[in-house]
């Protein structure tokens, strides 16, 4: 199975603030920035302009709550993004064990 690979969001969960963000929303089970800010070393504003990426990423859902935002994780858009991480993860695994047999043959070939 091929899992094409978005950058967009790859560059989205790609920043430590956008992923503690994102494990704040998933495990109160959604936000808005000021009750994140509360809880992130960075500004009120800071905090907005991550969730503007992780929206335009499809990664939040918005919904007006009076005169903020409420943010939710896209769970299918997340799973995806892990979908996509543990591709790449495998591709490169298999990469690297090829890597090790051909070191250990040449190693094997050297030593006989």
């Amino acid at each position: 199975m091929s899992v094409a690979i978005d950058d967009e969001l790859w560059s989205a969960v790609g920043d430590p603030t956008r992923r503690r963000m994102l494990d704040l929303l998933l495990t109160g089970g959604g936000g808005t920035a000021t009750t994140l800010s509360q809880q992130l070393p960075v500004t009120r504003q800071a905090v907005a302009k991550h969730l503007g990426v992780l929206d335009r990423a499809g990664l939040v859902h918005v919904t007006p709550s009076g005169r903020e935002r409420l943010y939710e994780v896209d769970e299918a858009q997340l799973a995806r993004a892990v979908a996509q991480l543990s591709a790449v993860g495998a591709t490169w695994d298999a990469r690297l064990l090829r890597i090790r047999r051909i070191a250990e043959a040449i190693q094997r070939s050297q030593e006989g």
